[in-house]
């Protein structure tokens, strides 16, 4: 007889991980299944470093959310001893007609945030290490700092199974429902739930067609480069998200760069957001590209010209995205089945609050803000 769980879930990258944790840490028999090994980074979840910040300007609504995740981060660095979370400040700047900085502000002044606001002056003379044009405006957000994903995932996952989880890698899953809940089929084994948690990440297509027509795939590379100058200054950066504006055919154009401190051990972390490829997750080109470099290499000439130095490392992952950017969390009709997707690139910092919240949602229908359910998207 195959054992009965009260809860399976398939994905135990970023928000699998904190769900099998807070379903197990609630005292429910969990079984958690990933199809790649522990410790991967195929997925959404690497990178070495990932921005939290509670001045969100995508939506003042995920504030309490973020709220939420920090002291969430915090409680899993006392039971585990880890430091998983480093409180920097954050830095938002750019030009004041754009999205990045009006929405952080209203973030912060709708949640009563500790925050200061910057103009192009402040900007230059605390942060010469940036070209600023004038009229930039900026706003420094006291509550953020930088996660360490793979720490945190495997801080999860090891807490986890302290709680009784039953883990398992190297094994992709398929389900169905049946009587009383849903059967769930590995290369080992067939087990049963009365709950299923979907976390699957890029791969959540292959699991739930339903949705497969709200989500697209786009692959992101990571770059890390050592200054040519200034490393000091480098090193004491807060993160930083700069909505940079090139003037071109009469129109300007609008781009998301982000960075972090300099760390000695790897070089000076910076990205743009959704740059990448449509991609199929199966078949992603791992290795980076030329035109993926010299895309920040064209923004660090314009904008921070000290840090365009040699390249220390690269590594590419994948966004999971909605048609409005912002998350998919939701359950099924019967309640049998819950999951969460589509973070759109800004996910991982939410990761110990939405395991928590998935926990929740496996009984009440209501955890989930109603901006971020399922029934928003339009019929296709």
């Amino acid at each position: 007889m195959p054992e009965t769980f009260d809860a399976i879930v398939i994905g135990l990258g970023a928000h699998g991980s904190a769900a099998v944790y807070h379903l197990a840490k609630r005292g429910l028999r969990v079984l958690g299944l990933e199809r790649f090994d522990r410790g991967h980074t195929l997925g959404s979840s690497g990178g070495l470093s990932r921005i939290i910040r509670l001045s969100y300007y995508e939506h003042p609504d995920y504030v309490p959310l973020l709220r939420r995740a920090w002291d969430l981060w915090r409680e899993l660095e006392r039971e585990s001893g880890e430091t998983l979370l480093v409180q920097t400040g954050g830095l938002y700047l750019g030009p004041p007609e754009g999205a990045l900085v009006p929405g952080a502000l209203l973030s912060a002044r709708t949640h009563g945030l500790v925050h200061e606001e910057l103009d192009a002056t402040d900007l230059r003379r605390r942060y010469p290490l940036f070209r600023i044009e004038d009229g930039w405006i900026g706003i420094r957000d006291e509550q953020a700092g930088w996660l360490a994903p793979e720490r945190c995932i495997e801080t999860h996952l090891r807490l986890a199974e302290r709680h009784g989880a039953t883990l398992r890698f190297g094994e992709p899953a398929r389900w169905t429902r049946d009587a009383g809940g849903v059967r769930v089929t590995t290369v080992s084994d067939t087990q049963h739930a009365e709950r299923l948690v979907l976390t699957a990440g890029a791969w959540m297509p292959e699991l739930m067609p339903e949705l497969a027509p709200h989500l697209w795939v786009e692959r992101n590379v990571l770059f890390w480069f050592e200054p040519r100058e200034r490393v000091v200054e480098f090193a004491r950066l807060p993160v930083w998200i700069m909505e940079d504006v090139q003037h071109g055919d009469g129109f300007p154009a609008y781009r998301m760069y982000y960075g972090f401190p300099y760390d000695a051990a790897h070089g000076l972390k910076l990205a743009g957001l959704h740059f990448g490829d449509h991609v199929d997750p199966n078949v992603v080109e791992r290795e980076p590209r030329a035109i993926d470099e010299e895309r920040l290499r064209a923004f660090m000439r314009r904008r921070i010209p000290a840090a365009d130095g040699e390249t220390r490392l690269a590594k590419v992952c994948m966004y999971t995205n909605s048609p409005d950017g912002h998350f998919i969390i939701d359950r099924d009709g019967d309640g049998s089945v819950v999951y969460a997707s589509a973070c759109s690139g800004h996910g991982f910092k939410f990761a110990s609050a939405i395991g928590e919240l998935l926990a929740r949602l496996i009984r009440d229908e209501s955890a989930v803000p109603p901006f971020l359910r399922a029934r928003r998207l339009a019929p296709v």
